[in-house]
């Protein structure tokens, strides 16, 4: 499931341990990691768009480079074997104070492993925001299970958002930020 979905933050005792519990618990065979993705990784980035989006969703090379160059984007990629497996892009929209995914994806040999999930997860922590939103095709159905397993709600629709006229349905997470400090 190739999933559509169009400043660091300073991590506290308690969210570092939740992470590596969380990291545990879906990757408790060490097979792949979360990183940080920079300029570099842009053929490997390129090739998967193009493997799991179609020719008309899968980003252009400006917004590609802009992904993984830009200041303030969190950029992260899943890691196996030396090679990016997957790769969550997101911004940040301080006035809104939401967070946006733009782009998460995984090479279709490495679904179903929990990699998705812990793009998620981690670009939410660094994202630092109350709420993150992101959109994804109403026909992806396995992206959709994912992100209300995940605690995101549907909030919006925007039509013919697609390339052939599909519909976007746009999804939305409040968190509990307060928690994570100790409060």
């Amino acid at each position: 499931m190739c999933q559509d979905v169009f400043y660091r933050s300073y991590l506290t005792n308690y969210e570092m341990s939740h992470l590596f519990e969380m990291n545990d618990s879906i990757n408790s065979d060490s097979s792949w990691t979360i990183q940080t993705a920079v300029w570099r990784d842009f053929a490997e980035l390129n090739q998967l768009e193009k493997t799991c989006f179609s020719v008309g969703d899968h980003w252009p090379f400006w917004d590609l480079l802009g992904a993984l160059a830009l200041p303030g984007l969190v950029r992260l990629k899943a890691v196996a074997s030396g090679k990016m497996v997957g790769f969550i892009g997101a911004e940040r929209d301080a006035l809104r104070r939401r967070g946006w995914v733009t782009t998460l994806a995984v090479l279709p040999a490495y679904q179903r492993q929990g990699i998705a999930r812990a793009l998620l997860t981690q670009c939410e922590v660094e994202l630092g925001m109350p709420v993150v939103r992101l959109s994804v095709r109403a026909s992806n159905a396995p992206a959709i299970s994912l992100y209300q397993s995940a605690g995101y709600a549907l909030v919006d629709q925007w039509k013919k958002y697609y390339v052939g006229g599909e519909t976007a349905l746009i999804f939305e997470k409040k968190l509990d930020l307060a928690r994570n400090d100790g409060g």
